[in-house]
């Protein structure tokens, strides 16, 4: 993989890493002043944010390594142990704060005090929620990278789950000024709930995509578009026994073609070659091998 591009990726997960420090810090601040458990449930997301988002720049480092003598496909496959480590992480994070919501209802001890740095911490996750998961999202598509679309995707659930923690503390405010309606007093430990519940769908969503990749899973319809390509090459008569295996952003393509076997050795080189080229321009970072054989 080209140097500027692991160093891009790398400027975009470091970067990610500096604001998870900073938004995990201010909510645990926040949550503990405020005693809102939705902000505390949302500042141990963002902690679980900020060792995934270390993983992850570290695994787009190791990933942008060359092949060696012990890895000869390379190392991209750290991406994607990134991603599914991270999957664990956030497991662990969502069975906490549904376990502690549930027990802060059962005991009805629901003391919060919502002020403005409540919502203050919670606004300002969602900006920099929004700029960061923009960025790694270009950059991932950029480069085809899985760990920082994880991250992106991840990210990208947080402002969701941020905006149902100001909803809850909005309506515990509520509350104060209506206290008849007794239900508005559980929203925050409900909006961590929630924030459960998105949590869990995210990390399964993360965790089949990483053991997918991990398994080898052939991208969906791209060995019927890698069919169509090279039989449409003049000098090929078919394409069979396409192979597909990714790894981190490459692709590593080993198909068999049917061709004219009166040629000489050179041509039929050429003609290798030729699919060569041609897959690898329309499939950014793939290695090909083509092995040809006569027709009957």
């Amino acid at each position: 993989m080209p140097q500027h591009s692991t160093e891009q990726k790398s400027v975009a997960a470091m970067n990610s890493v500096a604001a998870a420090f900073g938004l995990t810090l201010f909510k645990i601040i926040v949550g503990f002043a405020t005693g809102s458990l939705g902000i505390i449930a949302e500042a141990m997301h963002s902690g679980l944010d900020l060792a995934a988002a270390s993983v992850t720049a570290w695994a787009v480092r190791v990933s942008g390594r060359p092949a060696d003598r012990d890895h000869l496909y390379g190392h991209g496959k750290v991406e994607n142990l990134s991603a599914l480590f991270e999957t664990g992480l956030l497991l662990v994070t969502c069975f906490w704060i549904i376990s502690a919501a549930v027990a802060r209802i059962r005991s009805g001890k629901l003391e919060i005090e919502v002020t403005f740095w409540s919502f203050f911490v919670m606004a300002v996750s969602i900006a920099v929620d929004i700029s960061r998961s923009r960025m790694l999202y270009r950059v991932a598509k950029k480069y085809k990278s899985q760990a920082l679309e994880a991250d992106a995707l991840h990210f990208r659930t947080d402002i969701w789950s941020s905006a149902v923690v100001i909803l809850g503390l909005f309506c515990v405010k509520l509350h104060e000024w209506v206290p008849q309606y007794e239900f508005l007093h559980y929203a925050d430990a409900i909006a961590a709930i929630i924030v459960g519940f998105v949590v869990i769908q995210v990390s399964f969503s993360l965790g089949l995509r990483a053991i997918s990749a991990l398994m080898d899973s052939a991208p969906k319809k791209m060995e019927q578009e890698i069919i169509s390509i090279v039989e449409k090459i003049p000098g090929v008569i078919d394409c069979h026994q396409v192979r597909i295996r990714a790894s981190g952003a490459q692709f590593f393509v080993d198909l068999h073609v049917t061709t004219d076997g009166s040629q000489t050795l050179e041509r039929a080189h050429a003609l290798t070659e030729e699919i060569e080229n041609v897959l690898k321009s329309t499939f950014e970072n793939a290695d090909v091998t083509v092995h040809p054989e006569p027709a009957q």
